[in-house]
């Protein structure tokens, strides 16, 4: 299973974007096995959960998304996609399909093989955005959020209205503005000491 955690094969030529595809619950990774089979390029983030019976516990590999999966392709080529068993729409507006930003897509690789704990998260819109300056998240933006004394930082997926949460230290983080993110652009970044609170 953990095969497609940052699974990747050449896609085909063309105006490449990462798209969503909302596929059936629980084929997630037969479905992204399929796709890859056709040469595309696919992204199944995956997280270990603990499950509990009465009898027994038992550690499972699940999509952070369920129902969810990405792909990198040329959306005017999208018929080999669509006919694959399991995949049940493109993500989009109408007809037209809508991209996953790339700097969404590139967060949760990062996420993924951080090796960190993870979780799915309910999507958040709004909350303090920072940055992570330390360790394997280093340029990892988010939103800092606070359960039961430990902090986390949410990643979004936009379109999927949904998140992933990561356990960080508050030391690691600086808080990101709209005017500190264009400095940085402009190469004129400042430090910044964030102060979180319980």
């Amino acid at each position: 299973m953990s095969d497609f955690k940052n699974s990747v094969v050449a896609g085909s030529s063309g105006r490449l974007g990462w798209y969503a595809l909302q596929v059936r619950s629980r084929k997630e990774i037969y479905v992204a096995s399929q796709i890859m089979g056709k040469g595309f390029e696919c992204l199944l983030p995956m997280y270990k959960s603990i499950r509990q019976w009465s009898d027994r516990k038992k550690e499972l590999e699940q999509p952070l998304f369920p129902g969810y999966l990405f792909c990198r392709f040329d959306f005017q080529e999208r018929r080999p996609l669509i006919t694959v068993p399991g995949v049940l729409q493109i993500l989009g507006n109408g007809r037209t399909g809508i991209p996953v930003p790339d700097d969404e897509i590139s967060a949760l690789r990062l996420a993924v093989s951080s090796g960190m704990p993870k979780q799915p998260w309910p999507y958040l819109e709004v909350g303090q955005r920072v940055r992570v300056n330390y360790g394997t998240l280093t340029g990892l933006e988010g939103i800092l959020v606070n359960v039961k004394g430990n902090h986390r930082v949410v990643l979004s997926v936009t379109l999927l209205q949904r998140s992933v949460a990561l356990e960080v230290e508050t030391a690691w983080l600086s808080p990101v503005f709209e005017s500190t993110r264009n400095a940085a652009a402009q190469g004129i970044l400042r430090p910044v000491r964030l102060e979180v609170g319980s």
